[in-house]
């Protein structure tokens, strides 16, 4: 009986109202039907301004308008009735036999409830994290990698083709200088001690990658620091300029040696990077290396490629790409006078290469302070001909962190950072990955770390989780075969807060939907906290357990549906849902 009945309330109204409109207004098709939750329950379960939309075209009152789609509405196995309020509102209530019934649909779809077809098997790429594998992932990398493992999740249960992907920086001037401060801190161990530059990097885990050196190849790599030091300008006239020379000498003075000490750091950081984010639940399906994009000569190629349509110019000895025809607010470099590629070069590239993978849709997850490098990359895909409406952009603040309401530093030079993995271990992966997607991802994150340590009701994945747990407590008491509630007769579920309850329950498709496309896990948060409210209030003012069978199997479905809703939410955002706290 309840397999025919729609998933998605929101969805159906939508419908309903549509086909109203095609019959009353058959020129106004195609216009937006929009759906509020009204905010007392006496004004309907959802509100339509449509009318008040089309009073100016159609030319006619918006009430008259509301009169006629209300008659034109079909039947429907949902809606009860459906009222004019205003100066034109329509108010739609759902019958009360329906919102009873989303009980047995949850019980009986169990995981794949909320889930829907709106990617139907479209091929899409998210790329996210993607930090220079220059050492640890701090605070601020974690927050990307929760909100996009948490959007792949997401996409995935709306029917997308998901595939996941690290891009990893392992050919620019960032991995150079990690060569050269293990380098450098091996020659220290060996005794041959040079000047530290202030922008090198300090960490000690470059230290630890230094001893594992010294402990493999004793002095295999040692050279005099007069060498090391030959011809480098002073690093208070120019700390970059002091550092480049650096790595021109060691370049130089190791030879073919300098390509294992670049390799072990550029491995050692790879490791654990991977190592944390496993840990932290988040996986990725192919991690793709920058240097396979010179290897295979695909920069070359995507340079002149836009060359051949007329979009690079020479300047002072320099290949620039006229970005600035594309919307960008000045042309850039793609190939410096000294023949190297720039970043950006290799960017190019490196989205061309997503497009030739054939990917319908290509979604790049890059912090906000990325946000003036879209329009460059958005004209390199025009000009190289490719359909720039395939790429979207979600930017995400890094997080700033608090501990006993100090700010926390996170620079990565001067190794003054708390590693992603110093977090979860003092939070947990739980409030970690919860915490971090409790805000949209552009805006702005303070990571409270004593509230996400706390266990109280103030702390919110403590609090969703706690209803979870409650629910499997008074299964345990009821000591019967949950899977036997989900064919129970819901009729039974009558009280306002139950009533309420159910509500909730049928909105969580509806959120799906809205995660999906606003690119917006934080919604599934913000529904899970409501949810768990709602339960709260109904345990704590009904009896669950009751002698009244009927009321009292119908209550056990209803806190059992309850239950997989906050489980299926949590899973999306890579969150346990603990049976015991």
């Amino acid at each position: 009986m309840t397999s025919a009945l729609p998933t998605d309330a929101r969805a159906h109204i939508a419908e309903l109202l549509s086909r109203a409109l095609e019959s009353v207004a058959p020129e106004a098709v195609g216009v937006s039907i929009v759906l509020e939750h009204p905010k007392l329950a006496q004004h309907g379960d959802y509100a339509c301004n449509v009318a008040l939309q089309l009073a100016k075209s159609l030319k006619c009152a918006p009430r008259d308008i509301a009169v006629r789609l209300i008659a034109a509405l079909p039947a429907s196995p949902c809606l009860e009735k459906a009222e004019i309020a205003g100066a034109g509102f329509i108010n739609l209530f759902l019958k009360r036999s329906f919102k009873q019934s989303i009980v047995n649909q949850i019980l009986g779809l169990r995981q794949a409830y909320g889930q829907n077809n709106l990617g139907a098997n479209k091929k899409i790429q998210i790329e996210f994290v993607s930090a220079n594998p220059t050492g640890p992932l701090h605070v601020g990398h974690g927050r990307g990698a929760a909100f996009g493992a948490s959007l792949a999740n997401v996409l995935a249960a709306a029917g997308f083709d998901v595939a996941r992907e690290y891009y990893v920086n392992d050919a620019g001037r960032q991995m150079d200088i990690l060569a050269l401060s293990t380098w450098l801190r091996y020659l220290e161990i060996a005794g041959e001690t040079a000047p530290f530059p202030p922008n090198a990097y300090q960490g000690e885990y470059v230290r630890d990658m230094a001893r594992q050196i010294f402990a493999a190849h004793e002095r295999h790599y040692v050279r005099p620091v007069t060498q090391v030091l030959a011809g480098v300008p002073d690093v208070a006239a120019d700390a970059e300029a002091h550092l480049d020379a650096l790595i021109a000498n060691a370049k130089k003075l190791l030879g073919g040696d300098y390509e294992y000490i670049h390799g072990h750091a550029l491995n050692e950081q790879l490791a654990d990077c991977r190592d944390d984010l496993t840990e932290f639940g988040v996986g990725f399906d192919h991690w793709f290396s920058e240097r396979t994009l010179y290897d295979s000569g695909l920069v070359e190629r995507a340079v002149a490629k836009l060359e051949e349509h007329g979009h690079v110019y020479l300047q002072d000895g320099a290949r620039w790409f006229r970005s600035s025809h594309f919307g960008d607010e000045k042309d850039r470099v793609v190939q410096r006078e000294n023949g190297q590629y720039t970043y950006f070069a290799s960017d190019i590239a490196y989205h061309l290469n997503k497009f030739e993978r054939g990917f319908d849709l290509i979604i790049d997850v890059w912090g906000a302070d990325h946000h003036g490098y879209i329009p460059r990359v958005e004209g390199a895909l025009e000009a190289l001909g490719l359909d720039k409406k395939r790429l979207t952009v979600a930017l995400v603040q890094f997080a700033v962190l608090y501990r006993n309401g100090q700010k926390v530093s996170m620079s990565t030079r001067s190794g003054e950072f708390v590693t992603l993995r110093e977090l979860r271990r003092e939070v947990g992966n739980d409030a970690a990955r919860f915490f971090y997607v409790l805000r949209k991802g552009d805006q702005h994150l303070d990571f409270d770390l004593d509230l996400a340590k706390s266990q109280s009701n103030e702390n919110p994945v403590y609090y969703i989780q706690y209803a979870h747990a409650r629910v499997c407590s008074v299964l345990e008491q009821w000591g019967g075969d949950p899977a036997t509630l989900a064919t129970v007769d819901p009729s039974a579920l009558a009280s306002e807060h139950e009533l309420l309850l159910l509500q909730r329950l049928i909105e969580y498709p509806e959120v799906l939907v809205v995660a999906v496309r606003d690119l917006a896990p934080h919604v599934i948060a913000f529904f899970l906290k409501d949810l768990a409210g709602e339960f709260h209030s109904y345990y704590n003012s009904t009896r669950v357990l009751v002698d009244d069978e009927p009321v009292r199997l119908a209550r056990l479905a209803l806190v059992t549906a309850v239950r997989q809703t906050l489980h299926n939410g949590l899973m999306l955002l890579g969150v346990s849902a603990p049976e015991k706290m």
